[in-house]
């Protein structure tokens, strides 16, 4: 027997294919990370959150989706002109999110393009009232500054601007390679700068160097000047005892003493004479009886220093010794011819001249007392 469908049977289909119907219009699956807007009668009524959601159907529908991610927007490169009239090409990056999907969805047409358009006016608006050396070199205010305004914008709209970066500046080729050379200029007076300064520098250190050099110079030779005086001092001072010595020697009518005085400083003369470095010429003899009779002052003296004179008062084998009593003899006139004075201080000639008492005294000379040579 065939099957047939009653009327039953027909009306038992449409209602279970109506229910299968209304059950998925009623029945709402929300992914993660969007939210449904629902409409009942076009009219906004609630906002269906990420899960299972119910609504009624044939009254209420899906109105908008919303991304509830934060999302990034590109702004496209743009010409912007500078404070100082220059003219850069300038683009950058926008991360917003949407935080009341109603307000995005009935608030604003267009969400994004309107987001593009706020943030790219608001580029030429704050970059166009600084110069272009800020402009470089300032980004991170830059960004600030578009970051408030651009949010202030947008929070009505239910959107929170979170960053706006700015990727790129790009100012003309002439007016980069101007920028080259004034970069390389300042380079340049840079390097002279520090060179005159360390030049300045190594003058001065140099200066202090040789004040220091002059000072330390000019203290050694005042030390040095001082320490000659004090020699010359401590000299003159033993020059002035060996004069006293001598003078309180003749006072005591001790001729011999200057005798020996004398032919000292005329051996030292001769010594320092005969060392000099220049050249000279030596004439011998010379008054070879004048240094033979300053021998013989001295061994006067030292035959009176040991007691050792004659038993008349006369000298020895000189002859020209003082009289007795130790009181030298009046000096007499000197002979009228130069003679040689004989090795032990006499007088030279054909006559001999003794130490007796009947002897006729001899003239002192300049070089011993009794001696019969040259005059100087």
């Amino acid at each position: 027997m065939p099957f047939e469908l009653t009327d039953f049977g027909i009306f038992a289909i449409v209602v279970l294919v109506l229910g299968v119907v209304v059950l998925f219009m009623g029945v709402k699956a929300v992914p993660q990370g969007l939210e449904y807007t629902v409409e009942r009668f076009g009219r906004y009524t609630v906002t269906l959150r990420p899960g299972l959601r119910l609504i009624v159907p044939f009254m209420d529908r899906i109105g908008a989706k919303m991304n509830m991610m934060e999302t990034v927007l590109d702004v496209p490169s743009q010409e912007v002109i500078t404070k100082d009239n220059a003219v850069v090409q300038v683009d950058g990056v926008v991360f917003y999110q949407v935080l009341d999907a109603a307000k995005a969805a009935y608030e604003v047409r267009n969400l994004e393009r309107a987001i593009l358009n706020l943030t790219m006016t608001n580029i030429r608006t704050v970059m166009g009232s600084m110069d272009l050396d800020e402009l470089l070199s300032e980004r991170d205010q830059i960004n600030a500054k578009l970051l408030t305004i651009v949010d202030d914008a947008t929070e009505p709209w239910g959107v929170k601007v979170t960053r706006i970066e700015i990727k790129d500046i790009s100012p003309p080729r002439d007016l980069v390679d101007s920028m080259a050379r004034q970069m390389k200029a300042e380079r340049e007076k840079r390097a002279v700068v520090l060179e005159a300064e360390g030049a300045r520098q190594a003058a001065v250190l140099r200066a202090e160097g040789e004040k220091k050099a002059a000072i330390l110079e000019a203290e050694g030779r005042r030390e040095a000047a001082f320490r000659d005086a004090e020699a010359r001092e401590r000299e003159a001072e033993a020059e002035a005892r060996a004069t006293q010595f001598v003078s309180d020697a003749i006072a005591a009518g001790d001729v011999q003493a200057i005798n020996y005085f004398v032919a000292q400083r005329y051996v030292d003369a001769l010594g320092r004479f005969a060392n000099s470095p220049n050249q000279k010429i030596l004439f011998l003899p010379l008054e070879a009886s004048s240094v033979i009779g300053a021998i013989g002052g001295i061994t006067e003296i030292a035959r009176e220093a040991f007691g050792n004179n004659g038993p008349d008062g006369g000298a020895g084998p000189g002859g020209g010794g003082a009289s007795g009593g130790g009181r030298p003899r009046p000096p007499s006139r000197p002979p009228s011819r130069p003679t040689t004075g004989g090795p032990a201080g006499g007088a030279g000639g054909d006559r001999p001249v003794s130490g007796g008492p009947m002897a006729r005294p001899s003239a002192p000379g300049p070089w011993g007392h009794g001696s019969g040579g040259d005059q100087a």
